[in-house]
């Protein structure tokens, strides 16, 4: 065992942790916070201890044990041969390895062994935990004895005070009038503070093998009030994790009633734990919990899971008739690096049924996915290999006309040496969709694509691009696809594509409103043959809509299903500012179609004629405080605006506020399946007050009507989302209470008032 393993607690002493006179501190706080070179660090020179008395004694190393080595400096060394007593005074420094020991005087005994220290002691072991003490008693071996006024400082934070503590034989030490706090006691601008929470115990042991500490006689005190007790309290030396139960979770639940929540934290090894948690409610079944986690030499995984035996309403019943049955839910998902190239994620989230999630407030989603994929990654080449199951939730999509993708192959490599001046990039893909009562699609291409950027003299980025890629596909049962324009033809089919494009880039950089802006105007031409795309199923390239992230793409469709041929031209540009502390960048642009022939792109996608919409995006920042973008759609004809879409944050980290705003118009009699028009509101705001103190709040609307969209039932102002909340939170304390209020009606997913109080200890090591 190391010479100060006893004392592996690290002792910042402040009356702030030491208050009520349990445990009064012999250094003040300021005094431990200054940020001065450690004298007692081994690594350290200290030749002259005193620079303004003696200039000090450095004693070479003395064997004070037949084994240990220690070094002394000190300003003034005696012997008294009666006694057989060695007495080091003014600023001794006693180092033994990493250990280090200084105090005003160390008086050793040879005889007995014994060794005295006193004054303004402070002792650091090997692994940086300090103690701070007036006197302390060690043998022979710089193991601690009797102590008096004693701070122990952990080197990763907690403090622990006593009134008085000794060593016991086996190394332990017990503590008498005892204040535990992991909580700083400065604040950032060197200033006291109480601690917000701390532990008062009659006893405490120090476990120095197994680094825990373990109380006897706790409370729980917060804001110096006595609030718990804690019965059987232990925790780890070092800040960590620790095995135990939480603080229970109270709430109140439109659909569960009355909820009380509770877990227990086991700490299976230092690299893996299990997390046991259990629900009551005064209107649902109790539900458990688990959550196991691990830490692998390659990667690390968790698996959750969730059981209830209770009833449940059908999602689609026609009548609110509850069925009673298992209802549960399980995500998994981990990662692994298999070597320096190769690495396996994976994600699998399963529920029992469609309203589980929402009702139990595990999660608002419409759909989960599970994915599972391989993937090979360096310098020149990438290859992935994925599968992914999707199931319908809060939607009323027949589960059988969900597609389950697999495999899903996907393999690139770039060139090293260019071709013509540019670079080459080659791409093999291919992807099976299997419906169980559905269209089932398999599709395999192959592409290769060539890039040339130059600068000219005049100053034109001028990027060249040249695409060829040929497709094959095939597919079954297309008639089960609602969408017609979505089936394509029956059986096999076969695809060529091919593309050339020129795009153009011209920046102008000049002064303005005291900073620099950059205009740039952009030109790109695209040439395209006819493609055959109606004939090819379409499973990835429906939900299209033009904007500005698309607009200078190659292909305005996403996915790889539907490629917009023919010939356009495409023209905008870019516009940004900065000045001090602002940033501004605007994009504005528009695409004019050769000829006007039937396309791909159906109404109401700004694509659909032969010039198209104009879109834009604007940001705006100033430093951290405003966050400003808002994005656009106008028609071509009579600059209506087809999409309105504002992003919008104010304010510091304590105090904000956000708003979002999104509003398609799209100017079409039927809404198409991926292009239905809707509008939304979106607010959240926290004002921080009394420093840890804030009020927060947040809402979502919808302001869809029903001419809008006729399948809504919304009468243009519907609620779908409340909540506004009180909260205090600190370095190592967190509370407040919550109330929600959700207006849309599930099954037993109900609508409702919902109140939430929770508390958490940080820091504990819980």
């Amino acid at each position: 065992m190391s010479s100060f393993a006893a004392l592996s607690l690290t002792c910042l002493t402040s009356p702030a942790l030491a208050q009520n006179g349990e445990a009064p501190g012999v250094l003040t706080a300021q005094e431990l916070a200054q940020d001065e070179p450690d004298p007692f660090d081994p690594e350290q020179e200290t030749s002259d201890p005193d620079p303004d008395g003696p200039s000090g004694l450095v004693i070479p190393e003395v064997d004070i044990d037949g084994q240990r080595q220690i070094g002394f400096e000190a300003n003034t060394l005696q012997y008294d041969q009666d006694s057989d007593t060695v007495t080091a005074s003014g600023n001794v420094i006693l180092r033994s390895g990493d250990q280090s020991l200084r105090a005003d005087a160390v008086s050793w005994n040879r005889f007995t062994g014994e060794i005295v220290v006193e004054g303004s002691v402070r002792l650091v072991d090997e692994n940086g935990n300090q103690l701070f003490t007036e006197r302390v008693t060690l043998t022979d071996e710089l193991q601690a004895g009797a102590m008096n006024n004693l701070l122990l400082a952990f080197r990763q934070g907690a403090r622990l005070a006593a009134a008085n503590a000794t060593r016991a034989e086996d190394g332990d030490i017990v503590l008498d009038r005892a204040v535990y706090s992991s909580c700083p006691v400065i604040d950032s601008d060197g200033c006291e503070r109480i601690p917000s929470w701390r532990i008062t115990a009659d006893r405490v042991y120090y476990d120095s093998d197994r680094e825990r500490i373990r109380f006897t006689g706790a409370y729980l005190e917060l804001f110096g009030a006595r609030i718990l007790p804690l019965p059987g309290l232990t925790v780890r030396a070092d800040g960590g994790a620790s095995s135990g139960f939480f603080i229970p979770d109270i709430g109140i639940t439109a659909s569960n009633g009355f909820e009380l929540t509770d877990s227990y934290y086991l700490r299976l090894a230092e690299n893996r734990d299990l997390l046991l948690s259990g629900y009551l409610y005064t209107e649902a079944a109790p539900m458990v919990s688990a959550q196991y986690r691990q830490l692998t030499e390659r990667g690390a995984y968790q698996v959750t899971g969730y059981a209830t035996y209770g009833s449940r309403i059908p999602l689609n019943a026609t009548e609110p008739v509850s069925e009673t049955d298992f209802r549960g839910y399980i995500f998994a998902n981990g990662r692994f690096q298999l070597d320096e190239n190769w690495s396996a994620t994976g994600s699998v989230r399963v529920a029992s049924d469609r309203t589980f999630l929402r009702r139990y407030d595990i999660s608002r989603e419409d759909r989960i996915r599970s994915v599972v994929e391989l993937e090979r990654i360096d310098d020149n080449s990438y290859v992935s290999i994925a599968g992914w199951a999707t199931q319908a939730l809060l939607v009323s999509t027949d589960q059988g006309q969900v597609p389950l993708a697999l495999p899903l192959i996907d393999a690139r490599y770039r060139l090293e040496e260019p071709v013509l001046g540019g670079q080459v990039e080659v791409q093999a893909n291919t992807l099976a969709i299997t419906r169980s009562e559905g269209q089932d699609t398999q599709r395999a291409f192959a592409r290769a694509q060539w890039d040339m950027r130059r600068i000219t003299p005049m100053g034109q980025e001028v990027t060249l691009t040249a695409l060829v890629r040929g497709d094959v596909y095939h597919s079954d049962e297309n008639f089960r696809t609602e969408t017609p324009l979505y089936r394509g033809e029956e059986g096999w089919q076969t695809r060529g594509v091919a593309i050339a494009a020129v795009d153009v880039k011209w920046p102008f950089i000049g002064e303005a409103f005291g900073g620099t802006q950059v205009l740039t105007p952009r030109l790109q031409l695209v040439a395209a043959p006819d493609i055959r795309n109606l004939d090819i199923p379409n499973e990835d390239a429906r939900a299209i809509d033009l904007e500005d992230s698309n607009l200078f793409s190659l292909n305005r469709f996403p996915g790889y299903d539907r490629v917009e041929d023919g010939v356009r031209l495409t023209y905008g540009a870019d516009w940004q500012l900065t000045m001090p502390g602002w940033r501004i960048e605007s994009t504005i642009g528009q695409s004019y179609r050769l000829d006007d022939e039937f396309n791909l792109f159906p109404d109401g996608t700004g694509l659909s004629e032969q010039f198209s919409d104009f879109v834009g995006r604007t940001q705006v920042r100033y430093n951290d405080f405003v966050k400003f973008t808002h994005r656009f759609r106008l028609d071509k004809d009579n600059f209506a605006v087809r999409r309105n879409e504002i992003d919008a944050t104010v304010g510091t980290d304590a105090t904000y506020a956000e708003i979002g705003y999104l509003r398609l118009n799209r100017d079409i009699d039927l809404n198409f399946e991926d292009l239905q028009d809707r509008e939304e509101l979106r607010a959240a705001g926290r004002v921080g007050f009394a420093q840890y103190w804030s009020i927060f709040g947040s809402a979502v609307i919808n302001l869809t009507d029903r001419d809008e969209d006729p399948s809504f039932t919304a009468d243009g102002f519907e609620p779908l989302r409340t909540r506004l909340g009180i909260a205090y939170a600190d370095d190592c304390l967190e509370f407040g209470f919550t109330w929600r209020r959700d207006y849309i009606e599930l099954a037993d997913a109900q609508s409702g008032n919902s109140f939430r109080v929770y508390f958490a200890l940080r820091n504990l090591g819980l």
